[in-house]
């Protein structure tokens, strides 16, 4: 991409750093988010990703570094100034108010007028799928509709940025699912700048355009979804990404991963330039869509392969304690380093 053609920065966080007490929760990051982009910053408890988020919020004041909206240096400015709107995972609706009066309520504040609010509350309400429902309570709603209100609330102000903080977390699976591609498509819809927050590597590579792994307060990784799980920059973003098999051959580290392995079949003959490792199947779970296979090959690492269940009632807990051969390409492995430590 030219420098002509790409787009403006819509967040820019430069060497920002905040402690508690002893603790450092970020540890000098430096992050771009393009304008219009859905950028996720994924890791694990403690990892800094929501008190990165706070101090873009304004809710915390950087202890070294700068935040910058729109190229607007904003690090000193208090929430309430910031072009920012921010969805938690509580909705924080006001009981006493109607859906349609929730979502207004911003706009009232910045003296709207009742007419244009209105207009903007309706399309609002149609764009999260709840149209025909602005003179119900938010008691009298399910938690997927809920939550349809508190983004809908945020997006109706227009923010340069909506962050948002572990907004899926209160759902089960299968709304979870569902909301992770309707907020997809309701991001592409409006334009805004999204910057989510997860610890669901799942929910992160579903939706995101780009992603930040974090760990101890640094980000370990920035990058496209598919670059990030093909093609891990560290150990720690192979290991928390998906399920990862890490090998060390003749001093060079590298993951394969278990979808990646094929199983041969007694008999089968691998393709030409495949890695072939024996070993025995220690254990085998069955998790619907497929199974998975740990072997623990005569080098003595262990490996994990899956395999699709392509029938209705499968028989693979046979395999369990035989011998068994795993094969893969050269190009289906990544080398992390090759200090084999």
């Amino acid at each position: 991409m030219t420098d002509a053609s790409r787009k403006k920065p819509a967040l820019t966080v430069k060497g920002v750093r905040k402690n508690y007490g002893q603790v450092v929760a970020v540890a000098g990051v430096d992050l771009v988010v393009d304008e219009g982009e859905f950028f996720t910053l994924l890791g694990p408890s403690g990892s800094g990703k929501t008190t990165l988020l706070r101090l873009i919020a304004g809710f915390e004041r950087p202890d070294a570094g700068t935040i910058e909206l729109a190229g607007r240096d904003v690090t000193s400015t208090p929430p309430y100034q910031r072009d920012t709107n921010t969805v938690f995972q509580d909705y924080a609706l006001f009981p006493h108010m109607s859906v349609a009066e929730n979502i207004g309520y911003g706009l009232r504040i910045k003296h709207v007028s009742r007419q244009a609010r209105d207009k903007r509350v309706q399309r609002a309400l149609e764009m999260v799928r709840l149209g025909g429902l602005g003179s119900r309570r938010p008691n009298q709603l399910s938690g997927g509709q809920r939550q349809r209100v508190a983004l809908a609330r945020a997006v109706v102000n227009e923010p340069e940025v909506l962050l948002l903080d572990e907004p899926l977390g209160a759902l089960d699976l299968k709304l979870r699912q569902e909301m992770q591609i309707e907020l997809k498509q309701i991001q592409q819809e409006v334009g805004i700048t999204f910057v989510y927050v997860t610890h669901d590597q799942e929910e992160a590579l579903t939706m995101s355009d780009r992603m930040a792994v974090m760990a101890n307060g640094k980000i370990e990784q920035i990058g496209p979804p598919v670059e990030v799980y093909e093609r891990p920059a560290t150990e720690f973003v192979a290991g928390f990404i998906g399920i990862s098999n890490m090998l060390v051959r003749d001093g060079v580290r590298f993951v394969v991963r278990p979808e990646k392995i094929r199983m041969l079949a007694e008999g089968d003959n691998p393709d030409p330039g495949m890695t072939v490792e024996p070993g025995h199947v220690e254990e085998v779970i069955y998790v619907g869509m497929s199974t998975r296979y740990v072997v623990h090959l005569d080098h003595g690492e262990q490996l994990v392969a899956v395999r699709q269940n392509m029938d209705a009632l499968g028989d693979a807990k046979k395999f369990e304690g035989r011998p068994v051969r795993l094969a893969w390409t050269p190009d289906h492995i990544y080398v992390l380093d090759r200090g084999g430590n």
